[in-house]
């Protein structure tokens, strides 16, 4: 049955301006780097084709000796636009819609693989295609003329070439703001200003602290948890951490004026495993907590902090972030977690009653804008805010989500000693799978937070492909 993957964004300009851009499929390449070049028989409208290339030396040589050309679909100025492209023993269906929403539009991206190449063609082609969408978003927006809003923040992402920070980025530059990016190394095909830094020290790149106008630091920088906990590794999450906290935080400290809002990114891992503890914002750590959950939150938050306790940061408004689990299609564990239920293997872990807090990634981001003050309905205090939705759920409660939205059977548990076992293979830590923590936001609630995606079950069936009747 075909299946359908979408993407969204809220954009500041109105349709017509975006569709200058989208409405011409031949700008294709200009706004996706994953198409190097697309050619129309004749001016865009129903029933005209074209030919598309994809990325890459094979992908180009394969789809340009073999493919038959798309066909426009539907042509709907500035409302919709679809390209239909044949497959082998399938078809491809790429639609766009545009919304007017809240003084902007809302951008919607449908990808749809139906016939019996559709999984082979959704690994090769849509994975592709829709790489850093978001991103591909903010190229869009930037071609049809979106330029910072007035009184823009610019907003300087310390870790901004992950995966996160990359969405997050997209997400404020479409709504106007001004995004520059620190990173170890420069990746040219973002479409932001970017500053070399080693994570480490004050240097040259405290210029894109330096701003006439309101600044704003979110600091994302560190090593990825996904690694066994050896003390070598543990040693190496903690450094990537707070040296790079110390480092912003020096540098805010040689600013004329304070940083005017900073995000410091932490985890509800810093609770390590909290049992039946019902964990917010005031519960206190464990004493000493698991070495690579607590070990490394606890100085991180601190590094920020300063031993007294309060912002050793130069900011006036201050947000420490404790992010749950962050659903999110294109990040890496809820890929593992999609995969390993589609082979079968989507059974509770241990002992399966472990707790397991989560946030829809629109969620986070709209948590995010409100510690940026971009969100005039909420207000948040400075100090500690858990990322994190109101209705965390059991291991086996999330398992069986996840087979009933994959429409996968029954899957038996795996026992923990085999999760130990596969950890060490993987490379991975059994106990991110062994351990858990029951935390919500009290601050949130109290701010008039509005989660976008409340329950499990909404957030998974916005977040994975969507099954399509073939008349639809």
């Amino acid at each position: 049955m075909p299946r359908t993957t979408t993407y969204t964004q809220w954009i500041a300009l109105p349709p017509e301006r975006l569709w200058a851009v989208l409405g011409d499929p031949a700008r294709w390449p200009d706004w996706n780097p994953a198409v190097t070049a697309v050619t129309l028989h004749a001016a865009p409208g129903v029933g005209v084709t074209g030919d598309y290339l994809p990325r890459g030396r094979v992908n180009e040589a394969v789809h340009g000796r073999l493919a038959a050309p798309f066909t426009i679909a539907t042509f709907v100025p500035e409302r919709e636009l679809t390209l239909e492209q044949p497959e082998p023993a399938g078809l491809m269906r790429l639609r766009w819609t545009l919304t007017p929403r809240d003084g902007g539009t809302e951008l919607a991206q449908r990808l749809t693989f139906s016939g019996g190449s559709a999984a082979l063609a959704r690994k090769v082609v849509g994975q592709l295609l829709q790489t850093d969408a978001h991103t591909c978003f903010a190229r869009l927006a930037r071609l049809a003329g979106l330029r910072p809003v007035e009184d823009a923040l610019t907003v300087v992402i310390a870790g901004g070439t992950g995966a996160l920070g990359r969405t997050l980025a997209a997400d404020l530059t479409c709504r106007g703001q001004r995004v520059r990016i620190l990173t170890r190394r420069a990746v040219p095909e973002l479409p932001y200003a970017q500053f070399e830094w080693d994570g480490r020290s004050v240097g040259e790149w405290v210029t894109a602290l330096r701003n006439p106008g309101r600044t704003a630091v979110i600091n994302l920088a560190g090593k990825l948890v996904d690694c066994r906990p050896t003390a070598r590794n543990v040693a190496e999450l903690r450094r990537s951490r707070v040296d790079s906290t110390q480092a912003l935080v020096d540098a805010s400290k040689t600013l004329e004026r304070p940083i005017d809002y900073w995000v410091q990114a932490s985890t509800t891992a810093i609770w390590a495993d909290a049992g039946e503890i019902r964990c917010t914002e005031t519960t206190p750590l464990p004493d000493p907590g698991l070495p690579q959950m607590t070990g490394v939150a606890e100085p991180w938050e601190r590094a920020f902090q300063g031993e007294g306790g309060g912002a050793g940061a130069n900011a006036t408004h201050w947000t420490i972030l404790r992010t749950s689990i962050v659903l999110d299609p294109d990040a890496p564990a809820m890929k593992r977690l999609v995969s390993l239920t589609k082979a079968g293997l989507g059974g509770s872990v241990g002992p399966g009653t472990q707790w397991f807090s989560w946030i829809h990634l629109d969620d986070w981001l709209g948590i995010v804008r409100a510690a940026l003050g971009l969100d005039p309905t909420v207000e948040l205090p400075n100090g500690i805010v858990v990322a994190a939705t109101d209705f965390p759920v059991r291991n086996r409660e999330l398992m069986a989500a996840l087979r009933r939205q994959l429409r996968r059977p029954w899957s038996p548990p795996t026992p923990a000693a085999a999760l130990a076992i596969g950890a060490v293979f993987l490379r991975t830590d059994a106990a991110l799978g062994l351990t858990g923590r029951h935390a919500t936001s009290e601050v949130l609630r109290q701010a008039g937070f509005r989660f976008r995606y409340p329950t499990l079950d909404e957030a998974l069936t916005d977040l994975l492909p969507e099954r399509v009747n073939k008349g639809k």
